[in-house]
């Protein structure tokens, strides 16, 4: 049996910095039609269709509210604000070197229980994508990165009472369950049918199945070309409650299906334990980070929207 799950809760969080590459991962290359034009830059409706794919792949995400037109219009915003930042970075000089992308993709495969190109590749093209785009992609997420430092780092500045009042009002003082998680994740098209829907629970009972015979999550992900992020240990507080109840029935070490709107997720608990409250001295550094990231990314996207303005932006669809 599958438990529902209308929602993830606060996870999403806490998922960090590898799925989101898989926001603008990338296809191979098919003759198809051209959407709009960023100055001299184009844009595929596959590019689209990929980045609604990749958002649902990762756990916890969801797609920009709207359907039929008004979703892929965002989605193509998006798109062409991930454009022009790559001109910028281009034009300022900003790169990222080979030796760089390939640690950033070792990291990957480590965070995500991958152990050889070859099942990597496996992966990634169940999924649409090649070894090639995928580097591209974490060449490209890299790079933006450090644009936004450039771009936004010097305007932001955090105070200690910034920090202070943070600590005060929204970090949690207490300590609690903790839960060790891992998550292969299973996701459905945005358009799936009940019939693809039917599929997809088959598959996932059938990996349960086998995960109960004693195949372990990471070569399950390899052998069918699914994601798997190990979430480390999770506040049970940061749960969606739902899911926070359900999991406190599976016992340590068994691994328990969920279903949600936009497909379907094996959660293992891994482990548990108590966790400790942090005083503000320890929390501090962690919170600053914290509030600079904000910062920085909301002056970047007033300064990427600045530079859309001034951009040459032809839209077909």
């Amino acid at each position: 049996m599958l438990v529902r799950s209308k929602r993830w809760g606060k996870i999403a969080f806490l998922l960090g910095v590898w799925f989101y590459f898989f926001m603008t991962a990338a296809s191979a290359k098919v003759v198809e039609r051209i959407v709009a034009v960023v100055n001299d830059e184009v844009i595929s409706q596959s590019e689209v269709d990929q980045m609604a794919k990749a958002i649902q792949s990762r756990p916890g995400a969801k797609l920009p509210p709207g359907s039929g037109k008004e979703l892929q219009r965002q989605l193509l915003d998006a798109l062409i604000m991930q454009k022009l930042a790559k001109a910028e970075a281009k034009r300022r000089g900003i790169a990222v070197s080979e030796k760089e992308v390939e640690k950033a993709l070792e990291d990957f495969k480590k965070q995500n229980g991958i152990t050889d190109d070859e099942s990597l590749v496996r992966m990634l093209a169940k999924n649409g994508m090649t070894l090639k785009g995928f580097k591209q992609q974490l060449s490209d997420q890299m790079t933006q990165d450090r644009l936004l430092s450039v771009v936004a780092g010097s305007k932001v500045v955090v105070t200690d009472n910034d920090v202070r009042q943070f600590y005060e009002q929204e970090y949690p003082k207490t300590g609690g369950k903790m839960l060790h998680l891992k998550m292969l994740n299973m996701p459905l098209p945005a358009d799936a049918t009940e019939a693809q829907r039917e599929e997809l629970r088959k598959k996932a009972e059938a990996i349960l199945q086998e995960q109960r015979q004693g195949a372990s999550l990471s070569d399950l992900a390899q052998k069918h070309g699914v994601m798997i992020q190990d979430l480390g240990f999770v506040a049970e507080r940061d749960l969606d409650p739902e899911l926070a109840q359900f999991l406190s029935k599976v016992k340590t070490g068994d691994t328990a299906p969920v279903e949600t709107l936009d497909g379907f997720r094996l959660v293992e608990v891994v482990g548990r334990q108590e966790g400790r409250g942090r005083s503000f001295e320890d929390a501090a550094p962690e919170i600053r980070a914290i509030l600079q990231r904000r910062e920085m990314e909301k002056t970047f996207q007033e300064w990427i929207k600045s530079q859309k303005d001034r951009a040459h932006i032809k839209i077909m669809m």
